[in-house]
């Protein structure tokens, strides 16, 4: 059961193809955008950076009319202009992704505003169920395909997991037609912290060893007896010195360790 209007405004950011590097929505955003078009009622599209950034336009092709953009420099801290924009706004429900794909990415931001505003917080939401009155009941995502179904109060703050329903096919026409309303906000904020921190690209994890698991005594006793497979198989006795080169050169070998 939904009500007849409730207020929902959602949050999107600047997204990044994992592996290209391409600007384009992201992904958690796009969910909790399609979340809300699932709801109905007023909808209002947020984001607090350069309006000219072309993944914005991924958003309005999902169908948006407008989307609002308050204008800040990279640097800035986002809490400062979205807490008081929110305070005027005030909507019912808040949704964002869980974290962004670009920049710091801690996670934080949901948190920080539902602190501020007052408001629970529910995070990684695969769907909601039910609105009625001032009351709604969320599905959560956990891990291995489990949910677990909560109802709490409105206002809420809501952080939208990637188990939700697919966001939508973008229509360029669409994005074509839909509006990005620049606000200049009055407050902006320098992030501090972040100025002095040093960025660097990750590094590729080790890969790990390919290790059979046994579930049964069965299988372990098999498993412990089972003739090895394979002719790189050694044994070295009385050479602690060959032996740990040996080790070494396995691990080199499998990509754990690195010359």
């Amino acid at each position: 059961m939904q009500p007849e209007k409730i207020n929902i405004a959602v949050l999107v950011s600047e997204g990044r193809h994992p592996v290209s590097g391409r600007a384009r929505r992201a992904l958690q955003d796009a969910c909790a955008l399609e979340l809300a078009f699932a709801l109905g009622g007023e909808l209002d599209v947020i984001h607090a950076g350069d309006p000219q950034h072309p993944a914005l336009h991924d958003y309005l092709g999902m169908g948006l009319e407008k989307l609002t953009v308050l204008r800040q420099a990279p640097d800035d801290d986002a809490l400062a202009v979205l807490a008081p924009y929110l305070d005027e706004l005030q909507p019912d429900l808040l949704l964002t992704g869980i974290h962004a794909e670009q920049g710091e990415g801690s996670g934080m931001l949901p948190y920080l505003l539902a602190e501020h505003l007052g408001w629970p917080l529910v995070t990684g939401i695969a769907a909601i169920e039910a609105i009625e009155g001032d009351q709604v009941t969320l599905l959560q995502a956990l891990p291995r395909g489990q949910r677990r179904r909560i109802t709490t109060q409105l206002p809420l703050v809501a952080s939208v997991d990637e188990a939700a329903a697919s966001p939508r096919q973008l229509a360029f026409a669409r994005a074509r037609r839909g509006e990005i309303d620049e606000q200049q906000p009055g407050a902006s904020r320098r992030d501090a912290d972040s100025n002095r921190w040093q960025w660097q690209d990750a590094k590729p994890r080790p890969k790990r060893l390919k290790v059979a698991r046994a579930k049964t005594a069965a299988d372990r006793f098999k498993q412990a007896t089972a003739k090895a497979q394979g002719g790189k198989g050694q044994i070295i006795r009385n050479d602690p010195q060959a032996a740990a080169q040996a080790i070494y050169d396995l691990l080199v070998e499998e990509g754990v360790l690195r010359k």
